[in-house]
């Protein structure tokens, strides 16, 4: 049977081959209407933002970073709002605040790499999680290389990379959903082997699967 490092390389060869080049994507409109906002200006919302926060707090999550890289260089952010959406086609989604500086550079870029943090790399993601207002030039001191098909930052040491060009774009609140069409992707075995970075109740944590 095929390994899981056979599969990898089975599925980049395939959406290599199904993935468009960089230079038909297309940018998209960074900032959609916000028609779909359910709490007008004129109402109170029903749950104090707070209490939200404290409760969905406890749902654990892993950690990515996406990148991209525009006319004035790299960029991007830390999101833990990210998951696989649909295998046929291939697309995944992440949920990035409309107030983000970094969101409108992928935007114009058209296409952005989500890299899968492992447990080893909890400094790196607290340098992404900075406005990009308050620390222009996240990438300082931080290794790279572009991604295979759209050339953005593919971050050295991650358990996984996903590159993508942006599918769509919905409005969801005070957030917006956006929609990656996977171009191609793989996996880093030996940084795996640190388990990954997941994020709960507003600090990190390790995973420890039982033998």
């Amino acid at each position: 049977m095929m390994g899981h490092a056979g599969m990898a390389a089975t599925a980049v060869r395939y959406l290599r081959a199904v993935g468009s080049p960089t230079t038909s994507v297309r940018p998209v409109d960074p900032l959609p209407p916000p028609e779909l906002r359910c709490v007008r200006d004129d109402e109170r919302p029903p749950v104090d933002p707070a209490e939200f926060r404290h409760v969905l707090g406890h749902f654990a999550s892993g950690v990515t970073v996406i990148t991209t890289v525009d006319g004035t260089g790299p960029t991007g952010f830390a999101c833990q709002s990210f998951a696989s959406l649909s295998l046929d086609p291939p697309l995944i989604a992440f949920m990035v605040a409309r107030t983000s500086t970094t969101w409108p550079r992928i935007a114009r870029a058209g296409v952005f790499c989500v890299n899968v943090l492992g447990a080893h790399q909890g400094e790196l993601c607290r340098s992404f999680a900075v406005s990009g207002s308050r620390r222009p030039d996240k990438f300082a001191g931080v290794r790279y290389e572009p991604a295979p098909v759209t050339g953005s930052p593919r971050l050295a040491d991650v358990p996984a990379w996903i590159d993508c060009a942006i599918h769509t774009v919905h409005t969801g609140g005070d957030h917006l959903v956006v929609v990656g069409r996977v171009r191609a992707l793989d996996t880093d075995e030996s940084a795996a082997r640190s388990g990954p970075l997941l994020f709960h109740r507003g600090s990190f944590g390790e995973f420890t699967a039982s033998p």
